[in-house]
């Protein structure tokens, strides 16, 4: 069996800016990835979204099922993993080298997709395929070609 690893990581700095595709970015309980708009801590808030992840192959199932070729960083997603299909339950803990994200939500696919490419938003609906939110545990720097692992199945059943 392949180890799952991070094939990719994007930021954007600002909503509907062009995404930054990066070879190393430092992640962190405070602000998320950062440079990106999304993951800072808000006061209060439940900080379910501080980091986005798509799977490789939900993307390219998408691409296939549309006959598109669009890069994944158009999902507007942060981090990008081959190799594992992502788990689809709330308290769920990945870790990529030192950084720990626990999985919050799934990342619904927005209009915006449609924008891009009819038919994108509703291709991103079946089995998660759209992606995982999660929330910053611990923070260090990742790198593209590090492995992503499942550290805690949280609720998941095994």
């Amino acid at each position: 069996m392949t180890a799952a690893t991070l094939a990719g990581i994007a930021r954007h700095a600002a909503p509907r800016a062009a995404m930054d595709v990066l070879d190393r970015v430092a992640i962190a309980p405070e602000f998320g990835v950062e440079g990106d708009c999304k993951g800072r801590l808000k006061p209060g808030g439940r900080n379910r979204r501080q980091v986005t992840l798509i799977g490789a192959d939900a993307w390219a199932a998408a691409m296939a099922e549309l006959g598109a070729d669009l890069p994944w960083w158009e999902r507007r997603a942060n981090l990008l993993v081959a190799g594992l299909d992502l788990p689809r339950a709330p308290g769920v803990v990945l870790r990529i080298g030192d950084v720990r994200l626990e999985v919050t939500i799934e990342c619904d696919p927005c209009q915006r997709m449609d924008e891009l490419l009819p038919g994108l938003q509703a291709a991103l609906r079946p089995d998660w395929r759209g992606g995982i939110c999660a929330r910053v545990l611990s923070g260090g720097v990742v790198a593209v070609g590090d492995r992503v692992e499942i550290e805690n199945l949280g609720e998941l059943v095994a």
